[in-house]
């Protein structure tokens, strides 16, 4: 009999194991049971940032609050009180808005989903404080980008224009586009695909036909269907990491909803994100004590999946933030052969292919007339070479 999967989580500090212990715990009971030399040992100051890092303050707050102080020290219940009432507040706004958006772009006849921020705290904690989210992310057709971007900029949006393109590879090599209101500080960011390459993803119109409603609203808010939604939330999660253990409490509360299990193996096996799926369901279960569904104990259960899953321990056993430039190069140079660790076979080859399509920086090495730009395949690797020379000897 083979032996059960556990992880290794030795390098875990006491804050993380504290941590992961309240999330597991189901009542104030449970946590009573904790041991009482996690909390005599805890750097409360390292708990809270640990906390916020993990995008978890509110969550904690509020299965924390009537804790004794005996156990949790007063001001860290303060720290978390204050930060649960800005989130609730930036929750409100991002639900203001996100009605008044889409009742604008049903006028306009464009359909939107919304993949994570108010809608996914409601679908999967019941209430929209409990979730932290700074911006609102939607999915539409990419033959509406461009009317959805010219209504945005008409409400006073701007678009971040960090995304350069050469031969129109930002349909594929990138998946939204970010727009700032200044005024409002609000942040939106518009997909057209869920996923940037390399993926394999159902397109606009499949997920439509699978979408659900939102009880967020009397105005109707289209989400993903529970499977679809599994699944861009366990590549979601994939793709940075498990860095933030928001997105796998997020897979927790998912999984612990009735899902559909030959459906969800359906799709995940259609777009290469079975592994994947595996993987997230072991973090959960063997972190959160998530309880998995019978009829997915063998996605977490195979091998690669569990592999993959102890890979992702290492951005837990530090505060690892993928957003900030420049990323240190030891983690930058793990993350890079994770990621290429989670593809299949054919993903990998899609990506080496890609590797091979013209990048905009060869553009900027040799600014040639858009009608010739094809001539770029064959002098990548050539301009590839000039820029890493140039590199080495600055």
């Amino acid at each position: 009999m083979s032996k059960p999967f556990t992880l290794d989580k030795e390098g875990l500090s006491t804050e993380m194991q504290l941590l992961l212990a309240f999330i597991r715990s189901g009542s104030a009971e449970e946590i009573g049971e904790i041991p009482e030399r996690m909390f005599k040992e805890a750097n409360w100051e390292s708990f809270v940032d640990l906390s916020i890092h993990h995008r978890l303050h509110p969550y904690l707050y509020h299965k924390l609050k009537g804790i004794s102080e005996a156990l949790i020290p007063s001001r860290v219940i303060h720290i978390l009180q204050t930060e649960y009432r800005v989130n609730t507040f930036q929750m409100l706004q991002l639900c203001g808005e996100m009605e008044r958006l889409d009742k604008i772009f049903t006028g306009y006849n464009i359909r939107a989903l919304y993949l994570k921020g108010p809608v996914l705290a409601k679908e999967l904690y019941g209430d929209i404080s409990l979730r932290t989210s700074c911006d609102l992310d939607l999915l539409v057709p990419i033959a509406d980008l461009h009317k959805v971007e010219d209504l945005l900029i008409t409400l006073g949006y701007s678009k971040d224009e960090y995304i350069h393109t050469i031969l129109n590879d930002w349909k594929w090599r990138h998946h939204h586009f970010t727009f700032y209101h200044a005024e409002q500080n609000m942040k939106i960011e518009v997909h057209w695909r869920l996923n940037p390459a390399p993926s394999v993803e159902p397109g606009f119109e499949q997920l439509w036909e699978r979408r659900r409603i939102s009880s967020l609203s009397s105005h109707p808010i289209h989400y993903l269907g529970r499977e679809d939604l599994f699944q861009f939330l366990v590549s979601h999660g994939a793709r940075h990491g498990w860095s933030r253990l928001r997105w796998l409490l997020d897979i927790k509360q998912l999984a612990e909803q009735q899902l559909d299990g030959s459906k969800l193996k359906t799709i995940l096996r259609k777009h290469h994100y079975s592994y994947i799926g595996g993987q997230a369901l072991s973090l959960a279960s063997e972190l959160l004590g998530a309880t998995i569904q019978a009829d997915l104990h063998g996605l977490a259960a195979n091998s690669r999946s569990q592999r993959l899953a102890q890979q992702a321990m290492f951005y837990l056993g530090q505060m690892i933030n993928l957003h900030t430039v420049p990323v240190p190069r030891d983690v930058d140079r793990y993350h890079k052969r994770h990621m290429f660790a989670l593809l299949t076979t054919r993903l990998k080859l899609q990506y080496v292919l890609s590797v091979l399509f013209p990048y905009p920086e060869d553009a900027e090495t040799l600014p040639l007339p858009k009608s010739l730009h094809v001539l770029y395949f064959p002098l990548r690797p050539f301009l590839w070479g000039w820029r890493k020379m140039t590199a080495e000897r600055k």
